[in-house]
Order: structure tokens, then C-alpha cells, then sequence
């Protein structure tokens, strides 16, 4: 029973990883080729080398991106293993039919005449789509790849990875269109996508912590352990004005479980002083992983 309940669990987390990544991949496969590529903008990543190529050659960007990432899949199969390389790889043949599908439909820009709305619109819709697609544990190919390898082995964030990649692409777009007005939307854009990639990214991740105060926190702390299934630590602690000794029930929990423990606690004592604050960087069981 157990064996089957955990192979549920497992197709579960598998089905909504893909859709995750099936989203991120139309979100940012739209906001690049109609609010970008149709503005004649390079962006950084694979896909600003494959839209240097385009303009240059007029080489489909879904040939010359399937090309790239031929490589970088390898490299991806023996740093990140083959559970990493199987969604990479729905993820770059996915991106490179929705970007051979948008590329025929958004020949022109949408918002014809305003580049730096359509620049901040694209990099919001990219942003939010490669989100998504590290949510589901993904990856649309390119410096992405790069990126997560730099994240498994360091403790600097994807979108901080992916700027370093993207300043030397976008720095040489300027061979080609020698405009500096170009150069600036297109580190606009950057700034834009890696901002919103990791509001997307930890904004599921925010953790907070909570001290409880109260004579009820036996029965707290079980309801707490029960009710919202996070662990909990009784300190002993003394009131500096009353000088009386005084339990305190501490608990790291996810943010999106504040609201449940404010109602849990104010249900068993509505006279509890309770002291929330945000943390960052909690490791270990219920978390996310130790980096070592």
C-alpha cells in the first residue's frame, strides 16, 4: 500500500513538473519572438546567438538553436545526470516548435512603435516562463544548462548565473547592428527576465519563522505537528519584567503556511503572543536541500 501510495506521489510531482514546463516554454516562446525577436532585440542565452544568426543570415532560429543544444545536452547528461537530460530535452524540442510556430505568426511587433514597452512586456512573459520551467525542474536547453550547473555547485542564484553568460552575447550584438540604443533594451530586457525568473523561483520558496508564546503550547505544538505537518521546538525561556519562566514553541514553516498557523493558534489561545519574521536559507528535511 505504501509502494503504491509512493508511486502516486511520484506521477503526481512528474505530470505537474511538465505542465509547468509546457507552460513556461509557450510563455516564453511568445514573449521572446513577439515582443523581441520582433523588435530586432538580442537577448542573452542561446537564443540571443540564435537571433544573431537569424539577423545575420537569416537562418531559422529553431535550426541553429536545436544545433547548439546538441552539445550542451551532452554536457548536461554527464554533469547533471539523466533525470536532468529527459526534461531538457522536452524542454528544448518544445521551445524550438513553439519558436518555429511564433517566428511565422509575429513577423511584425505587436506594440508597433513603443520597443521599450514591448522590451519590459517580453522580459516580464520570459522571466515568468523560465520560472516555471526551473519550478518543474526543467530546462529550455542553452545557458540554462550552464546556469544550473553553476547552481548545483555554488550558491548563487539562476538568474545571477545567467547574467554573466548574457553580457557577453548581448555585448556582441554590436558587430552586427552597431546601435547602442539596441544594446540598451536588450540589457533592459536582461534585467527584466532574471528579475521576475527568480521572483518566480523563491517566491514558493520564502520561508518564515514564528515564535509562540503561550500556556497552551503543548497542545499548540501537537496541532502544529498534526494539523500542518511541520516540526516544532520548545525552548525555555524567563520574562524579563515578570521574571517568570515561560515555554516558547518555535517553527519554521513555508509562507504560504503563515496563514494556517495564525488561525491554528488563535483557535487553541486567541491570547498568545505570537513574532513572525522571514528567514532565508532554511536547509534540511521539509526544506530545501544542505548545499555542500
Amino acid at each position: 500500500m505504501r509502494k503504491k501510495r509512493k508511486q502516486i506521489s511520484q506521477l503526481y510531482y512528474a505530470i505537474n513538473d511538465y505542465l509547468l514546463i509546457a507552460l513556461g516554454l509557450v510563455l516564453y516562446a511568445f514573449g521572446w519572438t513577439a515582443f523581441i525577436l520582433s523588435n530586432e532585440i538580442v537577448t542573452g542565452g542561446v537564443t540571443g546567438i540564435c537571433a544573431l544568426i537569424f539577423f545575420s543570415t537569416g537562418l531559422p532560429v529553431s535550426v541553429s538553436y536545436i544545433a547548439i543544444n546538441i552539445v550542451l545536452l551532452i554536457i548536461a547528461f554527464k554533469v547533471l545526470g539523466a533525470k536532468y537530460l529527459i526534461k531538457t530535452v522536452f524542454g528544448v524540442v518544445g521551445l524550438s516548435v513553439l519558436l518555429t510556430l511564433f517566428q511565422s505568426v509575429f513577423t511584425e511587433p505587436i506594440l508597433k512603435g513603443e520597443p521599450a514597452m514591448a522590451i519590459v512586456i517580453g522580459g516580464i512573459l520570459c522571466g515568468a516562463g523560465l520560472g516555471l520551467i526551473f519550478s518543474g525542474n526543467g530546462s529550455s536547453g542553452g545557458t540554462d544548462i550552464v546556469a544550473s550547473i553553476v547552481n548545483k555547485y555554488r550558491n548563487i542564484s539562476i538568474g545571477r548565473a545567467l547574467i554573466f553568460c548574457d553580457f557577453i552575447i548581448i555585448g556582441s550584438s554590436y558587430f552586427l547592428f552597431h546601435s547602442v540604443d539596441k544594446i540598451v533594451f536588450s540589457f533592459v530586457e536582461m534585467l527584466v527576465c532574471n528579475y521576475v525568473l527568480d521572483m518566480v523561483l523563491n517566491g514558493n520558496r520564502q520561508s518564515v519563522q514564528f515564535f509562540i508564546f503561550s500556556p497552551k503550547y503543548d497542545e499548540i505544538c501537537e496541532r502544529i505537528i498534526s494539523d500542518i505537518g511541520r516540526g516544532c521546538t520548545i525552548l525555555d525561556g524567563t520574562g524579563g519584567y515578570s521574571h517568570k519562566s515561560v515555554k516558547v514553541v518555535v517553527v519554521l514553516a513555508k509562507k504560504s503556511e503563515s496563514v494556517a498557523i495564525f488561525r491554528l493558534v488563535k483557535q487553541i489561545d486567541n491570547k498568545a503572543f505570537i513574532s513572525q519574521s522571514t528567514v532565508r536559507g532554511v536547509y534540511g528535511e521539509g526544506f530545501d536541500p544542505i548545499k555542500t
